[in-house]
């Protein structure tokens, strides 16, 4: 981590990046006002779909190229997105996307241990990048991605479309100044049922249409030990993040914003664990991450369990599912969805509500085209401390000891909020037969951040986790401003 910057550190170096902005890559091109902003989508098999239409529908943007590992995606989206004289270049192979000089913009809905390494040299290959949630597999990687996009001065948008929707951006305003009180306490909510993987005996095959090695890039080059490749992967800790990276970078962004926090947290601790059947993930499918911030605690709970049969119901907290519950002096805000929110007193009375969706797409490329960071909903920098979030939270996980219901209360004994999450999270267990005594939680290791809220203090086992040992030639550029 010694290569981390802040956003003080970059705020103190201006002179020295400015100097660094003649050096950016000769491919890059002034675009004129009228000119199209030429887009090339890797990875489309899911999201990226919704990158091919958003872009591809916005005036003054050409989608020009098609990236995927999967030959049959690659080939059946090209045929399909292509317009009548406008064939999309079709590549297998990011990096020969990246060489492609007809490309403006590369915009990346990949698996998450590629997103970062896909980024930081499309910035260096003088494009511009859209890159989903999270931005990074651990938190090092996105740090790269930020010092690459500040050092040659290029426009990157993180994939948390919340941001844009005008009313996500009313709501945080309301609480921001005031209208609910001091805020209590932000608390994101993934109540989402995720099945068993399913358990392997063996390794399986990877069908010939897909360049595994490609797809593998920088993550361990191991058999694929898990029924399918696609998607499970997020439950995989060599590929994904957990329900953390995947559903709750959302939650926790909009937390984190609403609390006005652009760093992360100075202590964070997380408790759960993979329970209720035995499959091939080794992330948590119950868990609960508590970042303790001066304002006030964000605290994230993942629910993976629980069906709609009326003895064993999907659990929901204030009728939220997805989504927050930010708790404030003076009433509460219910935010169940990514562009309406709701603020209550405490008796329950409705005072305002909130709504409206934006275009995230439209708002990267007004930024494109002005060469303003600012102009951008959701910066680089944005994603990465929200993808942060993510990250420390599991590394308390990873590091953590089983523990039976009476330690893990014991320990949290005079925290009334961390009592009440794990005293609802252990009722969820019991209800969905869970035994806790055969399979009992993990207790996190509670973790403080140093100064400069890049790595931990005393915990070398943590800060290893900080980054990865990656896999040539697929090694994230470390990139120094």
């Amino acid at each position: 981590m010694k290569q981390s910057f802040n956003r003080r550190h970059f705020i103190q170096s201006g002179a020295a990046m400015t100097a660094s902005l003649a050096m950016v890559n000769p491919w890059s091109r002034a675009l004129g006002a009228n000119e199209a902003i030429r887009v090339g989508v890797v990875g489309f098999r899911s999201r990226g779909k919704s990158h091919i239409q958003g872009f591809g529908n916005l005036p003054g943007v050409r989608l020009t190229a098609l990236c995927d590992v999967d030959l049959e995606v690659l080939e059946k989206g090209v045929e399909q997105y292509s317009k009548p004289g406008q064939k999309l270049k079709a590549y297998s192979d990011y990096r020969r996307m990246l060489e492609d000089k007809d490309i403006d913009l590369i915009s990346i809905a990949t698996p998450n241990h590629t997103h970062a390494l896909i980024s930081v040299e499309a910035i260096l290959a003088g494009k511009d990048v859209y890159v989903e949630k999270p931005v990074s597999h651990n938190l090092w990687e996105g740090q790269q991605i930020v010092n690459a996009a500040r050092k040659h001065n290029k426009v990157v948008q993180t994939g948390t479309q919340c941001r844009s929707n005008p009313g996500m951006q009313e709501a945080v305003r309301f609480i921001q100044e005031g209208g609910l009180g001091a805020i209590r306490v932000a608390r994101g909510l993934c109540y989402k049922r995720r099945k068993s993987i399913g358990k392997v005996e063996g390794p399986q095959a990877v069908p010939k249409h897909i360049d595994f090695d490609l797809w593998t890039g920088p993550a361990p080059l191991k058999p694929l030990m898990r029924e399918n490749l696609h998607y499970d992967w997020h439950w995989v800790r060599d590929t994904g993040n957990g329900d953390l990276g995947n559903q709750g970078i959302h939650q926790m962004d909009i937390a984190r914003w609403i609390l006005g926090e652009d760093q992360l947290a100075p202590r964070v601790v997380s408790v759960g664990g993979r329970l209720g059947y035995e499959d091939d993930g080794d992330t948590a499918n119950t868990q609960i991450v508590f970042h303790h911030y001066e304002k006030a605690p964000l605290i994230f709970e993942v629910r993976g369990l629980g069906s709609y049969a009326q003895n064993n119901a999907r659990p929901n907290y204030l009728g939220v599912e997805v989504g927050l519950v930010i708790d404030c002096e003076e009433g509460y805000m219910v935010i169940p969805s990514y562009s309406n929110a709701t603020a209550y007193s405490h008796s329950g009375k409705v005072i305002r509500k909130f709504s409206g969706g934006g275009d995230h797409f439209a708002n990267m490329i007004q930024a494109v085209r002005s060469r303003k960071r600012e102009d951008l909903n959701a910066d680089i920098w944005e994603g990465h401390i929200s993808s942060g979030l993510c990250h420390t939270g599991n590394i308390s996980y990873y590091l953590g000891q089983k523990a039976s219901p009476g330690e893990v209360m014991e320990t949290i004994r005079g925290d009334a909020l961390a009592a009440e999450s794990v005293g609802r999270m252990l009722e969820h267990l019991q209800v969905n037969d869970v035994d806790l005594n055969a399979t009992p939680v993990t207790l996190g290791l509670p973790l403080q951040m140093d100064a400069s809220r890049t790595g931990f203090v005393d915990q070398p086992r943590a800060n290893e986790m900080l980054t990865r040992v990656y896999r040539k030639p697929f090694e994230v550029p470390s990139v120094v401003v």
